[in-house]
């Protein structure tokens, strides 16, 4: 089989593998608290207490493992320890379905954290299988089959708990990871792209930091990746709160869910398009207008009167993110050589769980002293800073590019 129809076949499998990650991940979040209300009798505040420890901890967990996981897939290979997560995110999530207290479901989200990093690390893989030219194309198809997880789970999570109850909801989402794994397992086939070979097959970590360090650019979009999350994740867990504030008690789960859901609609519908404008305009140009663009989307949010005009908002907000992730990734491919990918990837996706702990807690505070709207404004600036950061970024680089062509024609 030649590499163009290996390439095809692997991004088929990578595609179902993450639409069932991404959709069994978030099946068990509609109901977490809930669940945790069913070990004991406890108050109000104890069950959000835990619901967001036991929310965030395996972000935690993934912070720290994603970098590991990265070198070891530059150096061994990416199957093996997709084949692993998957499996290992299937157990953790079946015992799920066992426990008797909140101390051993927070213990299992700890586990879990550390297979977490199924997607991005399916995304590298992809990543240096794919021709520079049209990486922004082939992962933004790829990042299609997470959002469709990411939009059906809690639907599907919502209906299974209220049909066969919340513990036999995690063993039946189990099956799906475990289908996860077993695709990578029987159906992939990993290799490097011909031509791709680095100068060096192995790199130091002090090497693989330097190379990031050295590079302003794409230091600034690994740190910006952590704030997009921030932003992002700031409001997720006052939306519905604000549903409720807009339009009352009245189908506030309905509302809700679909404030919820819009946004991945949104980033299902443009994130492959804007994938390939990319290929053609420019990774980082294209990154700096979607991070305005959100910037703008997000502002009026805190000025809307009903319900359905912040859905819209939604809507958009989700057709200005969609391109982000395929094209920050598509980004890196272009300037990271082929053997330390996966490391400065997993790098990014360690900021990214960051940003993912650190977004609801910003939120919540925010909030809390100066009411749900403002939350709007400050994701609003955070988005602003993050494209002129950029920006400004790669205004200094092409200056510096400029003064080094200049004196080395001097020179010569």
């Amino acid at each position: 089989m030649d590499q163009e129809k290996l390439a095809k076949r692997n991004l088929a499998i990578m595609w179902f593998a993450n639409f069932f990650i991404a959709g069994s991940m978030t099946m068990v979040m509609p109901f977490l608290s809930l669940y945790i209300e069913t070990f004991g009798d406890f108050s109000e505040t104890y069950v959000r207490n835990w619901a967001g420890w036991t929310f965030a901890i395996t972000f935690l967990t993934a912070f720290v493992f994603s970098p590991i996981w990265g070198r070891i897939g530059d150096k061994f290979g990416r199957k093996p320890i997709l084949v692993m997560m998957g499996f290992g995110l299937a157990l953790s999530v079946f015992l799920m379905g066992f426990v008797t207290s909140v101390i051993q479901l927070f213990l299992l989200r700890l586990v879990m954290g550390i297979f977490a990093g199924f997607i991005s690390t399916s995304q590298a893989l992809v990543s240096t299988q794919t021709p520079k030219g049209i990486s922004g194309r082939v992962l933004g198809t790829l990042q299609t089959g997470t959002v469709t997880g990411t939009l059906m789970g809690p639907l599907l999570g919502g209906v299974l708990a209220d049909w066969i109850g919340f513990a036999e909801t995690f063993q039946y989402t189990s099956v799906a990871l475990f289908l996860a794994g077993l695709f990578v397992l029987l159906g992939l086939k990993e290799y490097r792209l011909d031509g791709e070979k680095s100068d060096k097959e192995h790199y130091s970590k002090r090497e693989v930091l330097q190379h990031i360090i050295t590079r302003p650019m794409l230091l600034m979009v690994i740190i910006v990746s952590m704030f997009i999350q921030v932003a992002h994740f700031a409001v997720q867990p006052i939306l519905a709160l604000y549903v409720s504030e807009l339009n009352g008690p009245a189908n506030l789960a309905l509302i809700s869910g679909i404030a919820f859901s819009i946004t991945g609609l949104g980033n299902l519908l443009m994130t492959r398009r804007w994938g390939m404008i990319a290929d053609r305009v420019g990774y980082d140009k294209i990154l700096i207008l979607l991070l305005i663009l959100a910037a703008v989307v997000y502002f009026p949010g805190a000025l809307v009167t009903n319900v359905w005009q912040l859905v819209i908002l939604r809507f958009l907000l989700g057709v200005t993110l969609g391109g982000i992730i395929p094209i920050r990734m598509a980004y890196m491919r272009q300037v990271a050589p082929i053997a330390i990918q996966g490391e400065i990837l997993g790098y990014n996706t360690s900021l990214r769980f960051l940003g993912n702990v650190i977004g609801p807690v910003m939120g919540g505070v925010v909030a809390g002293y100066f009411g749900i709207a403002s939350v709007f404004y400050v994701t609003s600036i955070l988005l602003l800073l993050c494209g002129l950061a950029l920006l400004y970024t790669k205004y200094k680089e092409e200056q510096n590019q400029s003064k080094a062509t200049l004196n080395s024609k001097s020179t010569y």
